[in-house]
C-alpha cells in the first residue's frame, strides 16, 4: 500500500495524464511536470486510432484489448464529443495514384485503386481526438483531487544518502518534493537509475480538410513508380477521417534513433511534408483539393525490443517507468495509467499483467 505524500508524474501526454486520471478517481492528487503542459509532443500529434485485435498475439495484446474497452468508457464518462470518439470502420487500399477508379466497400479512396479488403468494423475499430482525451483527463485529474501541473524540464532526483529513498525531482533547478516519481517522458525516457536507452520513431502528419466529412480509415498500399517516387522506401499513409471534418494523414517515418529534439521544438521536413502532401492527393479525389491545415510531426517512443518498459524501476522504491506504446501508445494509454495508479497505490496491478513490459528485462 501506499504511503507517498508527494507523487510526481513527468511527462505529459497519455500515460501522465491518465495516471493522474486513475490516481484522482482514487482521491490521490499529484504533481504533473512537464516543460510545454498537456500533450505536447506524440500525445497531442498523434492519429489517435484504436483497434481491439491487431495486437493479439504480441506482448502488448492483453494491455491493448484492456485499453480499447476503457477508451468507450472513458467516453462515456468524459462525453463523446468532448474527446471525438466513434466507433468506424478501416480498409486497406491498394492503389497507383491516376483515374478515379472507385472500389466497393472503400468510401473515399478512389484513385487508381487495384483492389481493397476490410481490416475491421465498427466492433473492432474505433478513434478519439488524442488532445482533446488528454485535456479532458487532465481536466479531471484536477478537479477530482486537485492535481497540480508543473512546467519545467526534470533533470534527476534528490535520493536519501542512508536509506536511497526519493526525496525530490529537480525542475529547472529548482526542488519538487516527491517520495513516489512515474517517469512517463515517452522518447525523452531518461536512463536515470540505469533505465534503458529510449528512442524515437519520428513521423510527419497532415491535417486536410476535404468539402466534406469522411467517416472511414484507410491504410494505403502504395504502388507504381509516380507513387515509389513519394515514399522512397519509407512507408506507406495511412488517413484517419476526424469528426471534425479533418483527415489526419501520416507515414514517411525515419528510423528509431536517439532523440536530440527537444520537446516542442521538433522540426518539421519541408521535403516530407511536401512528398506526404502530395501523394495524399494522388489518393482520393476527395482530397486533390483540400486545404493542409496543420503539418507537424513528432516521435513515437520506443524500446530497443520494440516492446513498452512499464512497471517498478528495480531497486528504487517509490520509482516508476512507463514508455514505448509506438503507434499503439494512445490506444495502451489509459490501461498502462490504470495499471501505474494500481502499482502506486496497491503494490501491485490488478487490472492487467505487467509482467511482459518489466524493466528489468532489458537491465
Amino acid at each position: 500500500m501506499l504511503a507517498s505524500k508527494n507523487i510526481v508524474i513527468v511527462g505529459g501526454g497519455i500515460t501522465g495524464v491518465a495516471t493522474s486520471y486513475f490516481l484522482a478517481k482514487r482521491g490521490v492528487a499529484c504533481t504533473l511536470v512537464d516543460p510545454i503542459g498537456i500533450a505536447p509532443a506524440a500525445s497531442g500529434k498523434a492519429g489517435g486510432f484504436l483497434a481491439l485485435d491487431w495486437n493479439d498475439g504480441a506482448p502488448v495484446g492483453p494491455l491493448a484489448r484492456k485499453s480499447f474497452s476503457l477508451h468507450e468508457e472513458l467516453a462515456r464518462a468524459l462525453g463523446e464529443t468532448t474527446v471525438d470518439y466513434r466507433r468506424l470502420t478501416c480498409q486497406s487500399v491498394t492503389c497507383t495514384g491516376g483515374a478515379q477508379k472507385p472500389a466497393a466497400g472503400v468510401e473515399w479512396a478512389d484513385l487508381g485503386v487495384l483492389g481493397s479488403r476490410p481490416m475491421g468494423d465498427e466492433s473492432t475499430i474505433a478513434q478519439v481526438h488524442p488532445k482533446k482525451l488528454c485535456d479532458a483527463l487532465w481536466a479531471e485529474a484536477a478537479r477530482l483531487a486537485g492535481s497540480t501541473l508543473v512546467r519545467g524540464y526534470a533533470e534527476g532526483v534528490e535520493r536519501d544518502e542512508q536509506s536511497g529513498a526519493l526525496r525530490a525531482v529537480q525542475v529547472d533547478g529548482k526542488r519538487v518534493a516527491a517520495d513516489c516519481v512515474v517517469l512517463a517522458m515517452g522518447p525523452w525516457s531518461p536512463t536515470w537509475f540505469g533505465l534503458p536507452q529510449a528512442y524515437g520513431t519520428k513521423y510527419h502528419s497532415l491535417l486536410m480538410r476535404p468539402r466534406r466529412t469522411l467517416s472511414q480509415c484507410v491504410f494505403f498500399d502504395c504502388t507504381g513508380p509516380t507513387l515509389a517516387s513519394l515514399l522512397q522506401g519509407l512507408g506507406d499513409p495511412e488517413a484517419y477521417p476526424r469528426p471534425d471534418g479533418t483527415v489526419y494523414c501520416t507515414g514517411f517515418p525515419d528510423p528509431p534513433a536517439v532523440v536530440s529534439e527537444r520537446p516542442g521544438e521538433v522540426e518539421v521536413r519541408a521535403d516530407v511534408a511536401a512528398r506526404l502532401e502530395s501523394a495524399m492527393r494522388q489518393l482520393s479525389s476527395e482530397l486533390q483539393a483540400a486545404p493542409v491545415e496543420v503539418q507537424q510531426a513528432c516521435h513515437l517512443p520506443t524500446f530497443a525490443d520494440g516492446v513498452p518498459v512499464i512497471g517498478a524501476v528495480p531497486g528504487v522504491p517509490g520509482a516508476f517507468v512507463a514508455s514505448g506504446g509506438g503507434c499503439w501508445g494512445i490506444l495502451c494509454g489509459p490501461a498502462t495509467g490504470l495499471a501505474l495508479s494500481e502499482l502506486i497505490l496497491d503494490g501491485a496491478a490488478a487490472s492487467v499483467d505487467l509482467t511482459p513490459f518489466s524493466p528489468q528485462r532489458l537491465l
